[in-house]
């Protein structure tokens, strides 16, 4: 189960604009007045550095990259040295993906764009927070992992720690998702990313291997991808530019599948490529439903160099797009059959709610009254939009 933020939680902001202090400190007061977070500041990597050498008490980074003395990718190098459990937020000029996949491969945990959104910024932050908790947890833990469930307990709360705590909620659509985690642990995960003109990009995945390897790599495919979406338009190039760094650094061979999609309330348009994944599902508002056409792409991680194609279709005023992840179709039941596609079109035949939270818990009401007693063998994920 996800930690909630209950303590107060020091975070140092590295940045030389004067004018960001007293706007951070306007902009988050009512989490500073209610004990949540505190904020020291520095204006560079090596004013930063010294403060973390003094305080200990230090949770997390929120660095600017381009600095005098020391830039933020530098520092980004050097935390390690001075708190390897310090997690690091990077500030970035929107779009400057060269300098966000550096600071990826340095060990940023995320990033926020500039000009920033102070309340993408405090999602962010609670995020990593999150993050923060489960890892002390799991360091705590560490010399009692002496099982396999142990391990994958860990595995749960990272998995769950990076989970979006909020999805859009406009008056021309809403958006739900939820994950329920099975016992031998893989790597489901949903993710969604506001991008400009009101349009937003939604994503569904699936990592192959159970464990903390997975949760690990979910992870790393995640913050890819939320790079990638803000520097590319087309969804297939996107899927791309994840596959291809997936595959310069995937020494354990693990695989994702994973559907992105972009979508704009203005026209109900939506325009996705799927690299392997189980193809998303348009429930109509007369009850029926419709798979959307496959786009025939390969896992993510295996071939690097893959084109991803991509296509368009309309969700209409009423209609409901729901993706989900193979935990659904293949749960199993005591005679070992399958939930499959067609019990899934079935549920709305006979209640079709409209409303993104009751079309997801429909969904798992459905695949748990039809497993049973029957443990779960894998991730259960739903990500659900409801047009207006």
């Amino acid at each position: 189960m996800r930690m909630t933020l209950q303590q107060k939680y020091k975070i140092l902001v590295v940045d030389d604009e004067p004018d960001l202090e007293p706007l951070l400190l306007q902009r988050m007061r009512r989490a500073i007045r209610a004990g949540r977070y505190e904020f020291v500041f520095a204006g560079n990597g090596l004013e930063a550095l010294h403060k973390l050498d003094e305080d200990e008490t230090i949770d997390m980074v929120l660095s600017d990259i381009n600095m005098p003395q020391m830039d933020g990718l530098t520092l980004l190098d050097q935390i390690p040295e001075v708190n390897p459990n310090i997690r690091s937020v990077i500030i970035s000029a929107y779009g400057d993906m060269k300098n966000i996949r550096t600071a990826m491969n340095r060990g940023a945990f995320d990033f926020v764009t500039k000009p920033i959104d102070f309340k993408d910024l405090q999602v962010t932050i609670d995020r990593t927070l999150n993050h923060v908790e489960e890892l002390k947890a799991a360091l705590s833990a560490r010399d009692k992992l002496v099982s396999l469930q142990n391990e994958l307990d860990v595995a749960s709360n990272i998995q769950q720690s990076i989970l979006p705590t909020e999805l859009p909620q406009e008056h021309d659509y809403q958006m739900f998702g939820s994950m329920k985690s099975a016992r031998n642990v893989g790597g489901d995960f949903y993710d969604v990313v506001r991008l400009p003109d009101r349009r937003v990009g939604l994503a569904i995945a699936d990592v192959s291997d159970k464990g903390v390897p997975a949760a690990l790599f979910m992870m790393s495919t995640r913050t890819l991808l939320k790079g990638a979406a803000i520097g590319a338009i087309n969804p297939g190039d996107v899927i791309g530019t994840v596959n291809q760094l997936l595959c310069e650094d995937n020494e354990a061979a693990m695989f994702v599948t994973l559907i992105y999609g972009v979508y704009d309330p203005e026209t109900g348009r939506l325009t996705y490529a799927n690299g392997g994944h189980n193809p998303p599902l348009i429930v109509h508002s007369d009850n029926s439903s419709t798979l959307l056409p496959p786009t025939d792409g390969l896992a993510l991680g295996l071939v690097p160099g893959y084109e991803y194609q991509q296509r368009t279709v309309t969700v209409a005023p009423g209609e409901a797009l729901v993706l989900y992840t193979d935990g659904v179709t293949e749960a199993m039941n005591g005679d070992e059959e399958e939930f499959g596609v067609e019990r899934l079109q079935d549920i709305f035949k006979k209640s079709n709610p409209h409303e993104p939270y009751a079309i997801t818990r429909l969904i798992f009401d459905a695949v748990d009254t039809f497993a049973g007693d029957t443990p779960q063998s894998d991730d259960v994920t739903c990500l659900t939009l409801c047009r207006g």
